[in-house]
Formats: structure tokens, C-alpha cells, sequence
């Protein structure tokens, strides 16, 4: 398991709006925001920061991000709050039973081109 995961992105102020705007549907939100070193850095968490994004130089391939959900509904706000904020969809709210049965996840593209999921594994 990881401790914390961050990327670079392009554009630091709307990055740090849309990632507050979708993942506080989540529960996650924004606890720290500080420039080091000529670079901008904010942390998203829920007790301490784990997801980081920042300034600096710019990496040139995608990835994919699982945020944990805890319920079907929290995926759905998780991915209509995103595609709100600016996000593209990569997957509408819908059962992945390729994964497994209970699977239920949502995916969507950032503005880097970053595929972004929320997925809950309990059965409702």
C-alpha cells in the first residue's frame, strides 16, 4: 500500500479547484496548500494529506487514480460533481463485474488527461 501518491500538473489553480470540487463528495478535501522551492504543492486528504498535485516540470503520461467510495451514491456525486467541475467522462456510475460482482466505480479524465475513478466495493 502506498502512504501518499502527487503528480504535476499544468495548470495548478484549476487542478486544485477541480480536485477539491469532485473529491469533497468523497470526503476528501483540501488541508494543505504551500510553495516550495518555486513550486506550488496541495495536499487532499482526510485526516492528513495523501493525494498531491503541484507545479513543476511536467510529466508527459497519464494515470490512473482509485479513490475509495463507501457507497453507490458517493460514486455518483464523486463523478457528477467532476464532470461539473470540468472533468470528461471515461465511464459513467455502473457495476464492473469484470473486476467483480460489487464492484461499482466511475471514471473520469482530468484536464492533463489523468483517469480518475471512484469505486465502492460493497453490495447495496
Amino acid at each position: 500500500m502506498f502512504d501518499h501518491v502527487g503528480f504535476v500538473v499544468s495548470d495548478f489553480e484549476a487542478a486544485k479547484s477541480f480536485y477539491g470540487t469532485a473529491l469533497a463528495r468523497l470526503g476528501i478535501t483540501l488541508l494543505t496548500d504551500f510553495t516550495y522551492n518555486e513550486n506550488h504543492h496541495a495536499g487532499f486528504g482526510v485526516d492528513r494529506p495523501v493525494f498531491w498535485i503541484g507545479t513543476g516540470k511536467t510529466v508527459q503520461t497519464s494515470l490512473h487514480l482509485a479513490f475509495a467510495a463507501t457507497s453507490h451514491a458517493q460514486v455518483d456525486a464523486f463523478y457528477a460533481a467532476a464532470i461539473a467541475a470540468g472533468g470528461r467522462d471515461n465511464g459513467g456510475p455502473g457495476i464492473r463485474d469484470l473486476y467483480h460482482p460489487n464492484y461499482y466505480g466511475a471514471f473520469i479524465l482530468d484536464a492533463d488527461g489523468n483517469n480518475i475513478e471512484a469505486v465502492c466495493h460493497a453490495h447495496e
